[in-house]
């Protein structure tokens, strides 16, 4: 059975891309695929720092840092079936929090023959007004260079919303996330199942 991990980009607690990122595992649960959130809120991951120690480690590791939250969440990756990310929109880009996750996962996961060859998943983005296009393609950006397999849907995995719980008036948005929920538990059904 495949597993699904949504890792939420917020260093808000209960906001709007946490709620996205729920209702997505939510509906994966429906279809048999268990899943978990790790949100970075109150986490610290450190920016890579280019010591290529990850092209020498033999354990798939990150170990030029490690006084960081980032070796429990990427173990979890490389656990997952399903890996979903999740970001409100800062200045026209994911948050510094997740493209530090990111940019380090990739750099391990290249080191070791591309840990996320062929895993399933996919972004989204919360935005106020505007930049979140800019942040979906930023965050699509990872998972094709990881060689990932990424679903579409009725829409780009974007939302409109500031205050928490405003995600829920979204409705296109809800309809888009649970269209690509219900994409990523097909395809995984046909690829993995």
């Amino acid at each position: 059975m495949s597993t699904a991990l949504a890792i939420c980009g917020s260093p808000r607690r209960n906001g709007n891309t946490e709620t996205l990122l729920r209702r997505c595992l939510d509906r994966l649960a429906g279809q048999g695929i268990g899943g978990e959130l790790v949100t970075l809120s109150g986490k610290t991951i450190r920016g890579c720092t280019a010591c290529a120690a990850c092209g020498e480690s033999k354990d798939a590791s990150c170990p030029g840092i490690s006084d960081d939250d980032f070796p429990p969440i990427f173990e979890a990756m490389q656990r997952a079936d399903i890996i979903i990310v999740g970001s409100p929109v800062y200045f026209g880009s994911a948050t510094p929090e997740l493209m530090a996750l990111l940019d380090r996962a990739g750099y391990v996961s290249r080191a070791n023959g591309g840990l996320f060859s062929r895993k399933l998943g996919g972004p989204l983005a919360v935005a106020r007004r505007a930049g979140h296009n800019f942040t979906y393609a930023q965050l699509m950006f990872w998972y094709m260079i990881n060689d990932m397999v990424v679903p579409g849907s009725s829409y780009w995995n974007v939302a409109l919303a500031r205050e928490p719980g405003e995600v829920s008036n979204d409705t296109e948005a809800l309809a888009t996330i649970d269209r690509f929920a219900d994409n990523l538990a097909w395809l995984s059904g046909k690829l993995v199942g």
